[in-house]
C-alpha cells in the first residue's frame, strides 16, 4: 500500500570515505554490474580496490560459491584493512557531501545523504521494481557482516530550481575528490559542513513530494530489513543514497537477446511479427523514439514498429516498450512466459552499444537480439506514483555510482 507522507526526510552523516589521493585505486563499480571472473580482473594486482570487499569471492579459490559464509567473512576482514590502514577514513562530523559524474558529454550532479528506511517501507519513497529475495538476502548478509552500507541506493527527485542553484554554486569551489576511472567517468566530491546549508538542503527537501529509486532496489530492501530486525536502532534507520534532480539523468536502454525461435525458422519467425508490427531493413543504428525496435536476424537489422492498435493501452505501464515486447512477442511467440527466470532470454545493458548484440547473435549463442529505445525517467515515475511495477530490466542508469566513494557506517 502506499504511504500517505508527502515530504523526504533526508540527513548528513558521518561518511566512511577514500583518502583522496588513493580514491581512483579504491573506488570500484558496484558489486552487480560484473561477474566474479570480471571482478577478479579487475582488481588483479590492487589491493586497494573495493572490489576485495564487495566481491570478496575474488579471494578466495576460483568457483568459490558467492553465498557461503567464508565470503562475507573475507568482505568483513578486507573492509576492517582498509579502514586501519587508513585508506579509508571516518569524517569527525555529520555532513552532506556532493558527488558529481562526468561520462563523455553527460553530467550529473547529486547529493549524498541518508534517507529515510520507514518512507520506504511505507511507500513514501517509491519503487518500480520487484526484488528478488535471494539477493536481499545477499545484500542483508554483506551490510551485517561489514555493519556498513557500502553501496548506495540511486534516488531522484523532481527537480526543484532552488536545490539546484545551491548545488550548483556549492559545486563552484574546490573538490576534496577528484579522479577519472579507468572507463572515462570522471567523479567528483564536495563536502557540506556548514549547519546553516544544512537546515536549507533538509527545508527543501522537506517539501520534496517524494523520491523514487531509480537503482538499487535490492541495497534498498535490505536496508529496510536491517531496520526492521533491529527495531530503528542507531543509524540503521536510514539507509546511503545518492540523490539526483530527474533532468540530469541519463537512461540506457536495456536489451534483449533470445537463445532460440522456438522451432521457427527465420522467415517464419519474421511472418508471425508482422501481425505486431511494421517491418523494414535498418541500419545497426539504435531506434529513434519510443514504439520503435531493432531486431538482429541473420546477420542484419530490421526495423520493428508497433502498430497503433497495440500502443494505445489506459495503463501508462503497458506502454512501455519492453512490456509490449514481453506481452506480444516474447510469451505468445516464444513460449517466454517468466522473463525473471527463463533461460531461454538474456539482457545487455545499453552501455554494450548493438556491436554486442550482434557479435552473441553471430557467435551462434544467440538466435536473435532486441535493440530497445530507452524508458524515459518520466515513464518512470507516472508508473512509480500509481504504485505500478516496471517489467525486470527495464531501464540502465549511466553512469554508474562508485562503491566507496562513501560508505555509511552502522
Amino acid at each position: 500500500m502506499l504511504g500517505i507522507r508527502f515530504m523526504a526526510t533526508i540527513k548528513p552523516f558521518a561518511a566512511l570515505r577514500p583518502k583522496p589521493e588513493l580514491a581512483a585505486r579504491i573506488c570500484e563499480l558496484p558489486y552487480d554490474v560484473m561477474s566474479s571472473a570480471e571482478a577478479r580482473a579487475l582488481a588483479a594486482n590492487n589491493p586497494l580496490s573495493f572490489l576485495h570487499v564487495s566481491k570478496p569471492e575474488i579471494d578466495l579459490p576460483p568457483g568459490t560459491d558467492p553465498g557461503v559464509d567464508a565470503v562475507y567473512v573475507r568482505g568483513r576482514e578486507n573492509f576492517t584493512r582498509l579502514i586501519s590502514a587508513g585508506a579509508l577514513y571516518p569524517e569527525a562530523q555529520p555532513a552532506f557531501y556532493l558527488y558529481r559524474q562526468i561520462m563523455g558529454r553527460h553530467a550529473q550532479i547529486g547529493l549524498v545523504a541518508t534517507a529515510s528506511c520507514a518512507e520506504y517501507l511505507d511507500g513514501s519513497i517509491r519503487k518500480h521494481e520487484f526484488t528478488r529475495p535471494d539477493k536481499e538476502d545477499d545484500r542483508v548478509r554483506h551490510i551485517e557482516a561489514l555493519n556498513a552500507q557500502t553501496g548506495p541506493v540511486f534516488l531522484t527527485y523532481r527537480a526543484v530550481a532552488a536545490l539546484d542553484a545551491f548545488i550548483a554554486q556549492r559545486a563552484a569551489n574546490p573538490p576534496d575528490v577528484d579522479f577519472t576511472s579507468a572507463d572515462g567517468v570522471r567523479h567528483t566530491a564536495w563536502t557540506v559542513r556548514e549547519p546553516a546549508e544544512h537546515q536549507l538542503i533538509q527545508e527543501q527537501f522537506a517539501v520534496v513530494p517524494r523520491l523514487y529509486i531509480a537503482d538499487g532496489h535490492h541495497r534498498c530492501a535490505a536496508a529496510g530489513r536491517i531496520f526492521q530486525s533491529r527495531h530503528g536502532a542507531g543509524a540503521s534507520s536510514q539507509f546511503l543514497a545518492v540523490i539526483f534532480p530527474h533532468n540530469q539523468l541519463q537512461i540506457l536502454p536495456y536489451n534483449r537477446v533470445v537463445k532460440d525461435l522456438a522451432g521457427l525458422t527465420p522467415a517464419g519467425w519474421l511472418e508471425k511479427l508482422r501481425a505486431v508490427f511494421d517491418i523494414a531493413p535498418a541500419s545497426a543504428a539504435p531506434p529513434a523514439r519510443k514504439h520503435e525496435l531493432g531486431l538482429f536476424l541473420e546477420g542484419a537489422w530490421r526495423r520493428l514498429q508497433f502498430k497503433p492498435a497495440y500502443t494505445t493501452p489506459a495503463n501508462r505501464a503497458e506502454t512501455l516498450d519492453v512490456t509490449l515486447l514481453q506481452r506480444h512477442v516474447l510469451e505468445p511467440m516464444l513460449g517466454i512466459t517468466d522473463p525473471r527466470t527463463s533461460q531461454r532470454l538474456n539482457f545487455i545493458g545499453g552501455i554494450r552499444g548493438t556491436q554486442e548484440l550482434e557479435n552473441l547473435v553471430r557467435s551462434g549463442e544467440y538466435a536473435c537480439a532486441f535493440s530497445l529505445f530507452p524508458t524515459s525517467i518520466e515513464d518512470l515515475m507516472a508508473i512509480a506514483d500509481t504504485g505500478g511495477i516496471m517489467p525486470p530490466k527495464s531501464t540502465w542508469f549511466e553512469p554508474k555510482l562508485r562503491d566507496a566513494m562513501f560508505c555509511h557506517l552502522l
